[in-house]
């Protein structure tokens, strides 16, 4: 059945190996209701049974895989940065207190929180980015065009994120803001020759500057209103990335990353990194 149906496949493992933490959680016997981890373990699986060695071997390489220019690393640390810090700035224009020099400060904790993220699988969400970016879009892209791929993987991501809006670990607008950010990510993803590493360095950076720096500066209704801002700074990006690369790719210049399927065709724009050309 898995070599048959490897997304069905893949995508009903990932949930499984996710959402089991949410039973414990609500008697207070797990810190989160969902492990991050789980999209990871699932594609891991899922290659070793359709795939073999190969498949696992590939995940891996794009696990680690640096070699992107020095400009998309800059793009994939300061991007979320930006998004946050231009929700905070829409924040106090609107009305919300400044935050003070102390809480400004706090800067200097961003650098160790990222490192946990990254070094720590289950503490934040770079370990989801194997399996949604590392295998899952990879797949979605290659019957797809990159809009529609995204459409569907943001679907698929905040579905994964209930747990944690039932628990009110998340709010309401982070769901928006987790479909918009899909989009984003998956430009990034399709720029840098398909690493995942970059992708989960910004995932991190992400987690670490709005969830552990800027959240934490408001309190009431300035924080209540922080997390709809942050969905109209990413959505606004959602959709420069879309006009300037547009729907078939989110690129002008390069074709998306694919990985042969099924229903793959050959590609009209030859690409090392890409095998397949989608259906639109």
């Amino acid at each position: 059945m898995v070599k048959r149906q490897p997304m069905v496949a893949f995508l009903v493992l990932t949930f499984l190996l996710s959402w089991w933490p949410w039973a414990l959680y609500v008697f207070g016997l797990m810190p989160v209701p969902i492990a991050s981890f789980g999209p990871f373990l699932a594609a891991l699986i899922v290659l070793a049974v359709s795939e073999g060695k190969a498949g696992i071997v590939g995940l891996l390489r794009r696990m680690t895989r640096w070699r992107v220019g020095a400009g998309w690393w800059l793009v994939a640390l300061l991007l979320p940065v930006a998004m946050s810090a231009g929700a905070t700035l829409l924040n106090i224009a609107i009305g919300a207190e400044v935050p003070t020099a102390a809480e400004l400060g706090r800067w200097t904790a961003i650098p160790g929180s990222i490192a946990i993220v990254l070094l720590v699988p289950g503490f934040g969400g770079a370990w989801e980015e194997p399996g949604w970016r590392g295998y899952a879009l990879l797949r979605l892209q290659a019957r797809w065009s990159a809009f529609v791929s995204a459409l569907l993987l943001g679907a698929l991501i905040t579905l994964w994120h209930l747990p944690l809006m039932v628990t009110g670990e998340l709010h309401a607008a982070e769901m928006a803001s987790i479909m918009t950010a899909v989009l984003v990510m998956n430009w990034l993803f399709n720029h840098v020759q398909g690493s995942v590493l970059v992708l989960m360095v910004c995932h991190a950076v992400n987690n670490a500057v709005s969830g552990r720096y800027f959240f934490p500066m408001f309190d009431g209704s300035d924080s209540a209103r922080q997390p709809w801002l942050l969905a109209v700074t990413w959505g606004a990006m959602a959709v420069a990335v879309l006009v300037a690369g547009g729907p078939r790719d989110l690129s002008r210049s390069r074709p998306r990353q694919a990985e042969p399927g099924p229903h793959a065709e050959p590609l009209h724009h030859p690409h090392p990194l890409v095998s397949a050309q989608p259906k639109e």
